[in-house]
């Protein structure tokens, strides 16, 4: 079957300190380390043996993944797959670039977040640059508070045309329609995360074809809805996949973990991450893969941001 799948392990750590980030972050210990590294590489381990199914996979950590070598490793190995359709992490880009070369760029894919005041502009442009030369296909984010602006604008002038440039509405801050305008000037796709949509009720494919996975092995529909469907290294999920609503008043949630076909919207695995993506707004940058039953569209993530630990 064609199934896709976000990971989520116990790494929590980070190397920026945002503060407008909404994930609660720690420092990971020595132990804690330990334990991620050995989640993900059962994880990497199931993922290998399942010839079977159709895999894309979308890693979407608490903390900063790419400072790890076993991410980097994990997922390098991971694009190689015949059976792995996407591989995808979101990341802050603090990481070094040449763990690259070891990965298919036909495969591998990065959801990059940009955070001024944390990274001097430059250094982030010339990693964009390089991940461009590399041929991977990549996404870039700002968090669209009214201090960002200016760096956002001049990130879109600076970036390859090709390259989706993606504004996620801050937590908590208030757009008014002006503000929004000029966030959409930069990002098409930002009155979708400006305003959560009402959900409750309408059909999405989590809990059927798309599903969220901890470090246990725990399944989930999604990372907001916690009654588990079973466990990933025995099985028993598999069993309670099938078609159902979703159960959540709204879906403020901007990457197609819900997936609601009711609106102009369809989930695509491109452009570095899987993203939601309404089909009626036209093209400016790169379209994604087709999906069957769906035109091309342009690619655009949203999700709260997140960043990552020191390098080791």
């Amino acid at each position: 079957m064609d199934l896709t799948l976000l990971y989520r392990g116990p790494l929590a750590s980070c190397d920026y300190d945002c503060p407008y980030c909404p994930f609660a972050k720690r420092r990971d210990t020595g132990a804690q380390l330990r334990a991620d590294r050995a989640a993900l590489e059962r994880f990497a381990e199931w993922a290998e043996g399942q010839t079977g199914d159709r895999l894309s996979l979308l890693f979407t950590p608490w903390g900063e993944a790419l400072v790890r070598s076993w991410y980097r490793r994990t997922l390098a190995g991971l694009s190689r797959l015949p059976h792995v359709r996407r591989v995808a992490v979101q990341t802050n880009l603090s990481c070094r670039t040449d763990w690259l070369a070891d990965a298919d760029p036909d495969t591998l894919a990065l959801w990059c977040t940009y955070h001024p005041g944390q990274t001097p502009y430059d250094r982030f442009l010339a990693k964009c640059r390089d991940l461009a030369a590399r041929g991977i296909r990549f996404s870039v984010g700002v968090v669209g508070l009214p201090d960002h602006l200016e760096a956002a604008r001049r990130l879109r002038a600076d970036l390859p045309a090709h390259v989706y440039l993606w504004i996620n509405a801050a937590e908590g801050h208030t757009y008014t329609d002006a503000d929004a305008a000029r966030w959409t000037d930069l990002d098409p796709l930002f009155p979708y995360s400006r305003h959560p949509h009402t959900s409750a009720g309408l059909p999405c494919r989590t809990g059927d074809s798309v599903v969220s996975v901890d470090g246990e092995g725990t399944v989930r529909r999604c990372h907001f809805v916690p009654a588990p469907l079973g466990n990933l290294y025995d099985g028993s999920y598999r069993a309670a996949l099938r078609p159902r609503p979703c159960p959540l008043a709204v879906c403020d949630c901007h990457i197609g973990y819900v997936h609601l076909e009711t609106l102009p919207l369809y989930d695509v695995f491109a452009g570095g991450v899987l993203e939601r993506v309404p089909a009626t707004v036209p093209s400016r940058h790169t379209a994604g893969p087709r999906i069957p039953g769906h035109p091309r569209a342009p690619v655009g993530p949203r999700a709260p941001v997140s960043a990552g630990p020191r390098e080791v």
